[in-house]
């Protein structure tokens, strides 16, 4: 049984362990997780967590409660062989792999429940957006679902599956395009003639300040950036450059608009 009583009993598989299949388990780790009840495994039988079981192939054993999908898409179908011999089924199957649909994994998966979930880096942190998506799940697979995904930061359900693309490019890549953001305020900075280093530095704390002050705010950001905006003010002349023939939100949306294609396009070569 795993310890931290939030967390589902039984143990916890993991098919893959990359970059955010061993943020979620270490913050999950980190919450409690017993690293005993987990077994990992990848194709190099490395990358797991101190104390978690790690192998190259499926243990000869029942399936385990939950198995978690944490590979990239395109491996599917190693993924499908790899669990071919598995001993029946787990009561919670959690994919996040982007792009694949409730109904691609079910054809290709035997699970009680299936969930769809798109974390995003910041979990790494228990900061991070995990996205849930389900089928007629229980309301005890659901609170299993909800179990997993608390300790990594804030999660929404999405009801309606044709929005989970959009979701995926809003946030799961959102980390990268803030990131990008950063850099390009930084050297920005940098081009009035700050130090580069000094300009990152700002950059990053004045992000960090805002994301805080908007979280906690009863209003929205765009009421709160007209607030620190005083007319005619040097936040307003900077403003109306963003904000000319909105050019600021037409940017954001050819970019989230990229990013909801390339998922359909992973979606259909998923089917």
């Amino acid at each position: 049984m795993n310890s931290g009583s939030n967390f589902p009993a039984g143990p916890l598989w993991l098919i893959g362990c990359g970059n955010m299949g061993g943020a979620m388990l270490r913050r999950w780790i980190a919450a409690g997780l017993d690293p005993a009840s987990v077994t990992v495994i990848t194709r190099s039988g490395r990358g797991a967590p101190d104390g978690v079981r790690s192998l190259t192939v499926l243990p000869d054993e029942a399936a385990p409660a939950t198995l978690m999908l944490a590979l990239k898409p395109q491996q599917i179908d190693a993924a499908q062989a790899l669990m071919a011999p598995l001993r029946g089924a787990p009561k919670l199957l959690l994919s996040i792999l982007a792009g694949v649909d409730h109904a691609a994994l079910t054809q290709r998966f035997a699970a009680d429940t299936i969930v769809r979930a798109m974390p995003n880096l910041p979990v790494a942190i228990g900061k991070g957006v995990t996205s849930l998506y389900t089928v007629g799940a229980s309301s005890d697979a659901i609170a299993a679902a909800e179990a997993f995904a608390a300790p990594l930061g804030h999660y929404e359900w999405i009801a309606d599956e044709a929005h989970f693309d959009a979701v995926t490019a809003l946030a799961g890549s959102g980390p990268g395009f803030v990131f990008r953001f950063a850099d390009a305020l930084a050297k920005a900075g940098a081009a009035l003639g700050l130090p580069a280093d000094q300009a990152t530095r700002l950059a990053i704390a004045t992000l960090e300040g805002s994301a805080i002050m908007s979280a906690e705010a009863d209003v929205s950001p765009a009421i709160l950036a007209d607030r620190v905006a005083s007319p005619g003010g040097s936040t307003r002349a900077g403003l109306n450059v963003l904000d000319d023939n909105d050019a600021l939100v037409n940017l954001l949306t050819k970019t989230l608009a990229a990013s909801e294609r390339r998922n359909a396009e992973m979606a259909a070569a998923a089917r």
